[in-house]
């Protein structure tokens, strides 16, 4: 099961770079021996603080590893008056991840959270769900009938062409 926990980071005046890169908790523990901790970061705002300069560009930038390898990209822009914050859905399942505040004097807030898995034995828990239960059935050499979103088994041919009064006369017989 996964903890969650509230990330938040600033970035003004001298401050105008924060690296995320978490480290085990408890690593010197000999009941956290047999655990390890799987963390991701997701960023859900970056809003520009009330102190900040009228007319005043601020341009936050992250660096994370992409598929090609390291990607430096800006992901807001904020101004006074303009745009106060932006909703953003970002997610960085792999340390380090660094925010600077390329232009602008901040300050600028960043907002999310912070997930942390445990991994026993060096293994995640895989999550399973109802489509990969159905596909080892069918693996099995007997397909199952697959349910619609509703939770019932699909409508036959036949049913969809009745309208309501005729299913449930149906029904009553």
């Amino acid at each position: 099961m996964a903890e969650e926990y509230l990330f938040g980071v600033t970035l003004e005046g001298d401050k105008l770079s924060e690296v995320w890169d978490p480290e085990p908790k408890n690593e010197d523990s000999d009941s956290n021996q047999h655990f390890a901790v799987d963390q991701k970061l997701i960023i859900k705002m970056a809003l520009l603080g009330a102190e900040a300069k009228a007319g005043e560009v601020n341009v936050l930038q992250v660096e994370a590893m992409g598929l090609k390898g390291p990607t430096k990209i800006p992901i807001a822009v904020l101004e006074t008056g303009k745009t106060a914050y932006v909703t953003l859905d970002l997610s960085f399942p792999d340390p380090p991840v660094t925010f600077t505040l390329i232009k602008g004097s901040g300050p600028v807030h960043i907002v999310g959270h912070n997930l942390l898995e445990k991994i026993k034995n060096g293994t995640k828990r895989a999550k399973v769900d109802e489509g990969d239960l159905e596909d080892e059935d069918e693996e099995d050499g007997e397909p199952k009938k697959k349910k619609n979103k509703i939770g019932g088994l699909p409508k036959t041919k036949l049913q969809n062409n009745k309208g309501p009064n005729q299913i449930q006369s149906q029904k009553k017989k």
